[in-house]
């Protein structure tokens, strides 16, 4: 199974073209961030233009999103924000959207509160399905977590000058519960990788200059690639 990752879209479609195998891959996530604060007619926009790649989306809003994104994508049935999804049966998907305060005040923050509580009932439900796929199937289901604000005190949440940007929840939640991956964005020049215990963490930074992950599943192990 092939995913391929990337956010901080900002309308910017044109770059898909230039990432290999995007037609053939099993599964496209979107991590937020999507529009330039736009609502339902530019995501529409987004969408239509990604699904021309690739009509296998799953995707969520970013801070700068507004809210009313998040109703559109669950009319279409492709949200992951405040939830979990079993792709293929076989890797399990957690979706957290929005990030924490920013001194912006843009269309869709969450306090740290907020962020653990959405985060947590996301987890649970993805541990109940993973629960009944692994005793149906006999094998381990890995657990990729999509936050689109990167876990906080990371080599990901740094800000140019340095100042670390994070979320403490979700660093919380990859620290209690150890996902196989978390792919996030939000701070566009912290492009990188990170690791916070056995979790791999990767911020592709803005699709338009390049950044996207190539993730392949094999035999219950993930293995992702920054591009």
């Amino acid at each position: 199974m092939r995913v391929i990752a990337f956010g901080d879209i900002h309308m910017a479609t044109q770059a898909c073209e230039h990432i290999p195998g995007i037609r053939q891959a099993d599964l496209i996530i979107l991590t937020g961030d999507l529009t330039n604060f736009g609502s339902r007619p530019e995501v529409k926009q987004v969408l239509g233009q990604v699904m021309t790649y690739n009509p296998n989306v799953l995707a969520q809003i970013g801070n700068i999103d507004h809210f009313e994104i998040n109703d559109y994508l669950e009319q279409l049935n492709i949200n992951l924000h405040g939830q979990s999804r079993l792709a293929q049966g076989r890797l399990c998907i957690i979706g957290v959207g929005g990030s924490n305060r920013t001194p912006f005040r843009t269309p869709t923050e969450f306090s740290e509160d907020e962020l653990l509580k959405i985060a947590t009932k996301a987890y649970e439900q993805g541990l109940e399905m993973i629960s009944l796929a692994e005793t149906a199937l006999g094998c381990r289901i890995p657990i990729l977590l999509v936050s689109h604000v990167p876990p906080a005190n990371t080599l990901v949440d740094r800000l140019v000058h340095g100042k670390h940007v994070g979320s403490t929840a979700i660093r919380r939640i990859i620290e209690t519960h150890q996902p196989d991956l978390c792919i996030t964005g939000h701070i566009h020049e912290a492009k990188g990788e990170d690791r916070i215990g056995r979790t791999t963490i990767i911020n592709p930074g803005m699709l338009r200059k390049g950044g996207w992950i190539d993730i392949h599943l094999s035999q219950s192990t993930l293995h992702a690639v920054l591009q």
